[in-house]
């Protein structure tokens, strides 16, 4: 298989560079260049919000694309004009967060979706974003666009912060204020997981839209934080705290504690969502403990502290907030 890369150096972009070199495929990728691809990967320079940006783009044919843009949409409808009939199958690595919110539970692939356009530059909302991006290759490739709707994404490689922080926070040891209920159940995907299923997907030329993250309850969040006092192999103690006294005390859920919501209309959004459909397509999602130890083992070998994407807030409780919620 010939794979071309829109991106190829972040995180989703590097583990499925990494993926599809381990299958043994040919793999392109275009980005700025500004960090090194994994070796074994093509790569042309190329900024997609240049004018001439996609000018190295100009030749060359692929079986698949996968692209995982995640700013304004014009860029990914630029790149699909530009890549039209000269590739088998775009898979685009989009959102849950396109559905419109709040809706009736966890959405499925036929929920209501956010109001959007493909033309859209400069600064445009996360939401909007992907779902702008989504109606670009559908008009462009139509049945021939995959739409990854990717939940949140943790494991190896992560530039958000999310589990990173928790290890780091686990690592110090010590008492550690464990947002519950413990056996609150979590919906995330492990990034090599959602890099396997898309591109067997694009093998399969599935299309369509796909959420694409573990069934809710494949882990919990006690089993992930627990998960995480094995893999450190700290002396921390959980001390698992109500949600309504983390939120009077102000402490925003998902950014100061990641990964975590208290139970209510935001959690069944993000936490409880349909994934019949990817998991009938072949979705395989490994156990918490696997992507923990191994996000732990990569943190190491890179010092410990984690790579931050510059346009998401660093994740994580200040360490003052914590001892007084601990203390009270």
């Amino acid at each position: 298989m010939r794979l071309l890369l829109l991106g190829g150096t972040g995180f989703v972009g590097r583990v499925v560079a990494e993926e599809a070199l381990a299958r043994g495929w040919d793999v392109t990728a275009l980005n700025r260049g500004t960090q090194p691809a994994p070796e074994g990967v093509r790569v042309l320079k190329g900024d997609r919000t240049a004018e001439d940006g996609l000018a190295a783009l100009g030749a060359g044919e692929w079986d698949a694309v996968v692209d995982t843009w995640s700013w304004a949409p014009a860029a990914v409808r630029d790149s699909a004009r530009a890549l039209h009939g000269r590739v088998g199958h775009y898979a685009y690595v989009s959102s849950r967060s396109v559905y419109d919110y709040p809706s009736v539970g966890g959405p499925g692939e036929s929920a209501n979706v956010v109001d959007s356009s493909p033309d859209l530059t400069g600064e445009v909302p996360y939401a909007e974003a992907k779902r702008g991006a989504e109606l670009a290759l559908e008009a462009e490739f139509g049945g021939r666009a995959l739409l990854v709707r990717a939940g949140l994404i943790l494991g190896p490689h992560e530039d958000i912060g999310r589990l990173p922080w928790w290890l780091n926070r686990i690592a110090r040891g010590g008492p550690v204020l464990a947002p519950g209920p413990r056996e609150l159940a979590l919906q995330y995907i492990d990034v090599r997981d959602l890099a396997a299923w898309t591109l067997d997907a694009a093998v399969a030329r599935l299309a369509g839209p796909y959420n694409v993250v573990s069934p809710s309850g494949h882990a919990t969040m006690g089993e992930l934080l627990e998960a995480c006092v094995r893999a450190t192999g700290s002396d921390a103690e959980l001390r698992w705290t109500d949600p309504e006294r983390i939120l009077a005390a102000g402490v925003e859920p998902w950014t100061e504690l990641p990964v975590w919501l208290a139970p209510g209309e935001l959690y069944a959004f993000l936490h409880t969502g349909s994934v019949e459909r990817a998991i009938g397509a072949g979705l395989h999602c490994r156990p918490v403990a696997e992507t923990v130890e191994d996000t732990w083992a990569w943190l190491r070998s890179i010092g410990g502290d984690a790579p931050q994407r510059g346009d998401r807030i660093r994740a994580g409780l200040d360490p003052e907030r914590e001892a007084a919620l601990l203390g009270g």
